[in-house]
């Protein structure tokens, strides 16, 4: 063999700019809730209160979704829908188990139902 053929370099090792990497979720610390579950409980209460606080995207904003709070806030005011969405949303949220809750509106981020 040639010393040319010896001295190739390996094929191009991926730089960490382009390597993909995905984060886990939290996990549950030892005997201790997941994080973002303390959140199910007042969400899924704030929902159901429909005409008090769910018609108004209470819930949505207590989970960090702005633009949906908003979006639901307008949806009471102009036509009153937004209080029988805080109401589903709310018994959603109740039945889910806490790993649930926290895989679908803690780390994925889904907006609605």
């Amino acid at each position: 063999m040639s010393d040319e053929q010896q001295q190739q370099p390996d094929p191009s090792p991926e730089t960490p700019d382009q390597q993909v990497t995905q984060e886990a979720p939290p996990a549950a610390p030892a005997g201790g809730p997941l994080p973002g579950a303390d959140k199910k409980l007042i969400c899924g209460l704030l929902g159901i209160s429909g005409l008090l606080w769910g018609g108004f995207g209470v819930h949505k904003f207590v989970m960090g979704y702005t633009k949906e709070g908003i979006i639901q806030l307008v949806l009471t005011l102009c036509c009153g829908i937004g209080s029988i969405i805080g109401i589903i949303e709310g018994i959603i949220y109740l039945t889910k188990s806490d790993e649930e809750f926290v895989e679908t509106y803690i780390n994925n981020k889904k907006g609605w139902f």
